[in-house]
């Protein structure tokens, strides 16, 4: 799912010195005001991604944890974990949005019916201050969001990591990691604690510039993604420019022994990827 594009909304609050006695209250009280972050952007753009339909509080069915202040504004990490509620049933679809971003919408991802994720991590750009929300649809159909604010800026016009060259020379290349978990009896247990999916792609925003020539980089990025084990699905993906450059995606499922993993990727240049790896019991 993809939205047009909003303009970014420049905040300038100004600070008057109160040299009269009894001041410094109600100057404490506007600079607090200050800090507490905008929802304005919000509350014009949830009309535009879910309609009408009413959003409520996460209730402890999805969280999110991300860096109060990102290191690098570019490749800011998100974490998502999951957990099912018997009343509402299981999660089906994930909404990542960062509401300050030029295309908001960063990635809508779909669950297998009986893939058992419980927990989603990636890398986002962040390109002003702003909320990071995660909106989870359960099986009944309600929606439900928790959101954390993110002190970043500048994101999705940085500079690549890498030089175009090098990233088209490896374009679409995949790696996947297998993460092990043992019983306290040494006996491997019977669910992939978790795998990390990485792929080999610029993921350019369309707002970077090439250094030498000073032109934008034209915007070319992985727009669909699947993963499958077998003949059922773990995950798919919807994806914007907001996904850092070489998509990383860590991932926990309920894994069935003996069946390959699968995973399809294609982007907006109509480029597609794909690879499978063979999944031993062993590893699980």
């Amino acid at each position: 799912m993809m939205i047009k594009p909003i303009r970014l909304r420049s905040r300038v609050v100004a600070f008057v010195i109160l040299a009269l006695v009894g001041a410094a209250m109600p100057f404490a009280a506007s600079a607090q005001s200050a800090s507490v972050p905008d929802t304005k952007t919000w509350d014009g753009l949830k009309g535009d991604v879910f309609g009408q339909k009413p959003i409520g509080d996460a209730g402890g069915i999805i969280t999110i944890d991300a860096p109060k202040r990102a290191e690098d504004a570019a490749i800011v990490p998100i974490d998502l974990h999951f957990k099912t509620d018997a009343s509402t049933g299981r999660i089906k679809a994930v909404t990542l949005i960062v509401d300050e971003n030029p295309s908001p919408v960063a990635a809508v991802f779909q669950f297998g019916k009986d893939a058992g994720v419980t927990h989603l991590a990636t890398r986002l750009r962040v390109n002003a201050y702003s909320y990071v929300r995660a909106i989870a649809e359960t099986e009944d159909g309600k929606l439900h969001m928790t959101q954390t604010f993110v002190k970043a800026s500048g994101g999705c016009s940085a500079p690549a990591m890498k030089n175009q060259d090098e990233s088209l020379a490896s374009l679409g290349k995949m790696k996947l990691r297998v993460f092990t978990s043992k019983t306290p009896g040494n006996e491997p247990m019977t669910r992939a604690t978790e795998m990390q999916l990485m792929i080999r792609h610029p993921n350019n925003s369309g707002l970077q510039m090439d250094q030498l020539t000073r032109y934008y980089i034209p915007a070319h990025f992985i727009q669909g993604l699947t993963v499958s084990q077998g003949d059922r699905l773990i995950m798919s993906m919807d994806g914007g420019i907001s996904i850092s450059e070489d998509p990383n995606f860590r991932f926990e499922f309920d894994a069935k022994p003996g069946e390959d993993v699968k995973v399809e990727a294609a982007d907006t240049e109509g480029k597609k990827f794909q690879d499978e790896w063979p999944l031993e019991s062993s590893s699980l």
